[in-house]
């Protein structure tokens, strides 16, 4: 941890800056409070980081943005001209006057600004799946709970009316206890490619990228034109979790929060054998989970992706329902409940249920909530309290699929029992000259 006496330089200079200006004392979160403005830095405008910039700036102030391609940069920099432009994240938390920051980068960066910037004491945004890997969740989880920050992961369906629906009805105990949970997606589809080869070639680094910076962390690769940046990079092991954690935060949410899962006993997957660099074209993920009130003793949870999907006949739906491409399916002692990514809570069998009554729920925005909190001090619906271990359960389907193996989790040590291959898929080990204090 950063001692309290360190300035932001000293300890930016410990996560492989290379070269800071003198020390700049960060301006108290009081003077935001005082005017209930909220003065935000954006890492990663481009792509979601884009929208995050415009939601979070409404009714606050965008004082830097931060992007390693200028062209981007550039163009976010016209809409907001009061806003310091940086290539390098690292050079952004400099900047004195910065009292939280959004974090929407390619998912192997998030840990890293996210902890840089939270050691700093700022509030942090932190687009999903919150990290890169296990050991990253459990740490800025920790580390926001030290410093009593506060956080959000960047999940918005789990502010719409229709998963708190799907939530108060499995509370209310409408379908009884639930014994069984299918999820499933249609990434990565067209959305993007897996299961690739990397090519044996380079291209020069176009004049508006900072590549270095796009890779951090991660292993050092030359660039290659469209491969990675700015989109294909969710088909690489190396930057991105594949379609589990594309897709895994958003659909396994309404999963962990209704039923009010722990940690994952077991983890097991199939698919295609495990290729070392590129994501698989399908994979299927069975978790099992201790029980809750809400369920059986034992509650077994199916994660299926490229499209694959629970037989039809155990939805229990009417032979004309459209169905989903992305979904969830609660199997319940009474019936079932469904909820899509975006189609409204559903309850089959349909006569079993003819005269319940859904509950009326609202929507709320995901990102005033989170700027509303840092003013009022209040808690936001996915700190990263939740979305930490949220997140570790979904990456875990990763870890058993890499590995190959059946996992046995042991949460308190974050340990795969007895599975000494599936500690590299844990934890990663950063690129020399980029170590972040606290991960």
């Amino acid at each position: 941890m950063i001692p309290h006496n360190s300035t932001r330089r000293s300890f930016l200079c410990q996560i492989g800056a290379a070269a800071f200006a003198a020390p700049i004392a960060r301006s108290p979160l009081s003077a935001a409070l005082a005017n209930e403005k909220v003065n935000i830095a954006c890492i990663g405008i481009g792509g979601k980081g884009a929208s995050d910039l415009a939601e979070t700036s409404v009714g606050h102030n965008i004082v830097a943005i931060c992007d390693i391609d200028e062209q981007r940069l550039g163009q976010a920099g016209e809409r907001f001209p009061d806003a310091k432009r940086y290539t390098d994240w690292r050079k952004l938390l400099e900047q004195g006057d910065i009292d939280a920051v959004t974090v929407s980068t390619p998912d192997h960066t998030h840990a890293p600004a996210t902890m840089a910037a939270m050691q700093l004491g700022l509030h942090a945004f932190t687009q999903k799946p919150l990290t890169h890997n296990v050991y990253e969740a459990r740490r800025l989880a920790e580390v926001a709970a030290e410093k009593g920050l506060v956080t959000q992961m960047g999940i918005q369906h789990h502010a719409s009316a229709r998963l708190k629906i799907a939530v108060q009805v499995i509370r209310d105990g409408v379908i009884g206890k639930v014994s069984e949970v299918h999820t499933w997606t249609d990434r990565p589809g067209n959305f993007w490619k897996q299961g690739l080869e990397r090519p044996d070639r380079a291209d020069p680094v176009p004049e508006h990228i900072n590549w270095d910076v796009w890779l951090g962390v991660a292993p050092e690769r030359p660039y290659v034109e469209g491969l990675y940046h700015p989109f294909h990079w969710r088909g690489w092991w190396d930057f991105g979790t594949g379609a589990l954690g594309d897709m895994g935060c958003h659909i396994l949410d309404p999963v962990v929060n209704a039923l009010e899962l722990g940690p994952p006993n077991t983890i097991s997957a199939e698919g295609p054998p495990p290729h070392p660099e590129s994501g698989p074209l399908w994979c299927i993920v069975r978790y099992e989970f201790p029980g809750t009130p809400h369920t059986t003793d034992n509650l077994k949870l199916t994660w299926y992706e490229a499209g694959k999907q629970p037989p039809r006949d155990i939805f229990l739906a009417p032979d004309d329902w459209p169905g989903s491409k992305n979904g969830v399916l609660f199997i319940g002692e009474k019936g079932n409940l469904f909820v899509g990514f975006p189609e409204m809570p559903e309850l089959f069998p349909k006569g079993d249920f003819a005269d319940y009554e859904l509950p009326a729920r609202e929507d709320h925005n995901h990102y005033t909530e989170w700027t509303s909190a840092i003013v009022s001090g209040a808690e936001t619906s996915c700190p990263f309290s939740y979305s930490g271990p949220l997140t570790e359960t979904v990456l875990l389907g990763n870890v058993a699929y890499r590995s190959g193996q059946t996992i046995e989790w042991d949460s308190e040590t974050l340990e795969a029992v007895g599975t000494p291959d599936a500690d590299r898929f844990i934890r990663r080990a950063y690129r020399e000259g980029w170590d972040v204090a606290g991960l």
